[in-house]
């Protein structure tokens, strides 16, 4: 098998995630509800997973990080609890589901939302956000980089665009959080969203959301969290404030691990290892016949995606192929991201998505390159 569905979610992860997470089972209790040695290493791990992530994203404190299922769960904290009626946001046509669905039920709900336009590559104008401001506006929410076409947007730009005008900056980071460095402080960034089963290589079921010193998010859940019991609202100081319940511990016990290996090995050099797989299935596929390829395939920085089709033949029958007849494990469909596909004109087509990994080797990138030359000389002869 040849995976290269990583911006779905990382396949091969560090050993020692599988082996934290095994360890887990049979050390931690539930973090914050007791005082015996189960519950107080429930509690450090917590805290050192906090820790590293702050560490890794360059956040001014451990205090800053929160935990959430995933990425999904920390955008709708943060949209949720920071738009109210009559404030407008600006979004994009790149965003992924995880965005547009918070903003629409926002929308719903007296909540202005503009949605500014990409170019024929996808790519975002930060003076097309800049024309989206208004007086009113409350926050620009958007991505990192795309899902679709691996695009990755100047934030630290878009933020002095947001600051400017006195609003904030939302970032979902799904795509780029592991795989590209962030400096959450450097770039200006207000809150930041992210999952861990992506780049962060942790397992599925774990995420958080980082919130700057001096804002703070009103929860979007309340309940148990081990301590101010008697009081009738949740604990207002992070990040005791934005979780609520049981934390996943077993499955942070395994994203401690992974942000250990992000740490020891260098985002820097995993993204020029992941970087260089992309672009050397690029270098191979631009000379297939009826290729089209969406995105700035020249950009030089991207995230570790290429999406493409093969002339007019269905995405999903491609994708198909590629697994069945090749062992290639890609994405092809809408990619949950239905605006982008409607501005290139592939909504009933899909796309097919390759996605990179550290672990790729050389041997994975030819094999998708000329997987993808017998498809679309199948496809020419067919249509002979």
């Amino acid at each position: 098998m040849i995976y290269l569905d990583s911006a779905a979610t990382s396949f091969y992860k560090p050993k020692q995630v599988e082996q934290a997470v095994c360890c887990a089972f049979h050390t931690i209790g539930n973090a914050g509800r007791g005082a015996h040695a189960p519950t107080l290493e429930a509690s450090r791990v917590l805290y050192r997973t906090r820790a590293k992530l702050a560490r890794l994203f360059h956040a001014e404190s451990a205090s800053r990080i929160a935990f959430t299922a995933n990425v999904t769960q920390a955008l709708n904290m943060a949209i949720d609890g920071l738009l109210h009626a009559g404030d407008h946001v600006v979004t994009t046509v790149c965003e992924h589901n995880s965005v547009l669905r918070p903003l629409y039920k926002k929308q719903e709900n007296g909540v202005f939302l503009t949605i500014v336009s990409a170019d024929e590559n996808g790519r975002i104008d930060p003076q097309d956000v800049q024309n989206a401001m208004r007086e009113n506006t409350r926050a620009i929410v958007m991505h990192h980089a795309s899902n679709v076409t691996g695009n990755v947007v100047p934030i630290q730009h878009i933020a002095d665009i947001a600051h400017q005008a006195g609003a904030l900056l939302v970032v979902d980071a799904a795509q780029t959080a592991g795989a590209i460095p962030i400096d959450v402080q450097e770039m200006d960034i207000d809150v930041l969203c992210f999952t861990g089963h992506k780049s962060l290589l942790g397992p599925q079921g774990t995420g958080g959301i980082y919130v700057r010193e001096g804002l703070s998010i009103p929860s979007l859940l309340v309940g148990g969290s081990g301590v101010h019991s008697f009081d009738k609202q949740h604990p207002a100081d992070m990040p005791t404030a934005l979780e609520a319940g049981t934390a996943n511990g077993h499955g942070l016990a395994g994203l401690e691990a992974a942000v250990d290996f992000l740490l020891e090995t260098g985002v820097e050099a995993i993204h020029a290892r992941e970087d260089a797989w992309m672009r050397r299935f690029l270098s191979g596929v631009r000379s297939i016949p009826h290729v089209k390829l969406y995105g700035d395939m020249d950009a030089s920085l991207r995230a570790p995606i290429v999406t493409l089709n093969l002339g007019t033949a269905d995405a999903a029958a491609v994708s198909d192929v590629l697994w069945e007849e090749y062992g290639i494990c890609v994405r092809a469909g809408a990619h949950c991201a239905p605006l982008m596909h409607k501005h290139f004109g592939t909504a009933e087509q899909g796309a097919v998505r390759f996605s990179f990994s550290y672990w790729n080797t050389e041997t994975d990138i030819d094999a998708a390159i000329q997987a993808l030359r017998d498809i679309a000389e199948e496809c020419e002869d067919a249509d002979a």
